[in-house]
């Protein structure tokens, strides 16, 4: 297969195209380097199956002439993170909606399967759980910039399904559970490695708002495994898969945890959600996946425990010298 990653640089973009090397597959890495990294792919340079293009989704001449050339899309590429969607939600809604909609348009002119990333974002305030994939929507006023990225994710779904339904795209939609792993910055207010960053440096673990609110933590080694196996699943075209772990923990026990593993000497410090975001933000006070559909579509389940993750992620710091 050669594939397109759009967004390749990020996080899960780089372990991806990774992972689809390895497998002997040629690919094309596309991102503007707004929140992805150089440093992610440079080591796959090397490899003459791997191209890097530094450019825009929005950019619809340039996704043209990379879509004619490969056989299937991973869309990856997306403004994320709570800190910037607040900080930036003109800029967020543009690069999630308008580019998605280029990458969707250019992949039915030529045919290409495509795999979308979506979000668990999507589910809002919806508190019960585990959430299964066709489980309502509770969202706050349109007002309010938090639910922006919940807002653009959805329309990204929409589009990708009746792309299939009318035009018979053959299309992918995933919706990604907190996940977590080396390479992953703390940057746009992803709590994991922003902990951890704070642990090492002795520095007090800013916990926002009571620190109740709880997740599940996937690595990232699990989820680009099961994109994959998705894109190359002929039954899971037209279909929405959630992807995540089951192992609930609260924010403030995430804390206490990475704490012990990296023996530092920090202390917890709660910070009120409109001192850390904005007045008037709202959280998701709970969020856990129902994984029996991919489990059932794919094998999936996670195979890394998050105390496992944590000195994973702490090992990376480390040797990065952070």
């Amino acid at each position: 297969m050669r594939f397109l990653i759009t967004g390749g640089a990020g996080f899960i973009g780089s372990h991806l195209a990774e992972e689809l090397l390895r497998a002997n597959h040629k690919g094309i890495v596309l991102d503007d380097l707004s929140t992805g990294r150089y440093e992610n792919i440079e080591h796959l340079l090397k490899n003459k199956n791997f191209e890097f293009v530094e450019g825009t989704i929005l950019n619809a001449t340039l996704v043209d002439k990379l879509v004619e050339q490969v056989d299937a899309i991973f869309h990856l590429a997306a403004a994320v993170g709570v800190d910037l969607i607040v900080k930036k939600p003109l800029e967020s809604l543009t690069t999630n909606i308008k580019g998605s909609e280029i990458v969707l348009d250019t992949a039915l002119r030529y045919h290409k399967k495509i795999l979308i990333t979506s979000t668990s974002e999507i589910y809002g305030k919806n508190i019960n759980g585990p959430l299964k994939e066709n489980d309502d929507r509770i969202l706050g006023s349109p007002l309010k910039t938090r639910w922006s990225y919940s807002t653009a994710k959805a329309v990204d779904e929409m589009l990708a399904y009746i792309y299939w339904k009318e035009k018979k795209l053959p299309s992918v939609i995933v919706r990604l559970f907190n996940i977590v792993g080396p390479r992953q910055t703390g940057a746009y207010g992803m709590v994991v490695p922003r902990f951890i960053e704070q642990a090492l440096r002795n520095e007090p673990i800013t916990v926002y708002g009571t620190g109740k609110q709880s997740r599940c933590f996937l690595y990232v080694k699990d989820v680009v495994g099961a994109l994959i196996k998705l894109i190359e699943e002929p039954k899971a075209v037209g279909e929405v898969f959630n992807i995540g772990s089951q192992e609930e923990v609260t924010i403030e026990a995430l804390a206490s945890q990475i704490i012990k593993i990296t023996k530092s000497r920090s202390r917890v410090e709660y910070i009120p959600y409109e001192k850390a975001y904005e007045e008037g933000f709202e959280d998701m006070q709970r969020r856990v996946p129902d994984i029996t559909k991919i489990h059932k579509m794919i094998g999936f389940k996670s195979n890394f425990s998050l105390s496992q993750i944590i000195e994973d992620i702490v090992r990376h710091l480390k040797s990065s010298k952070i």
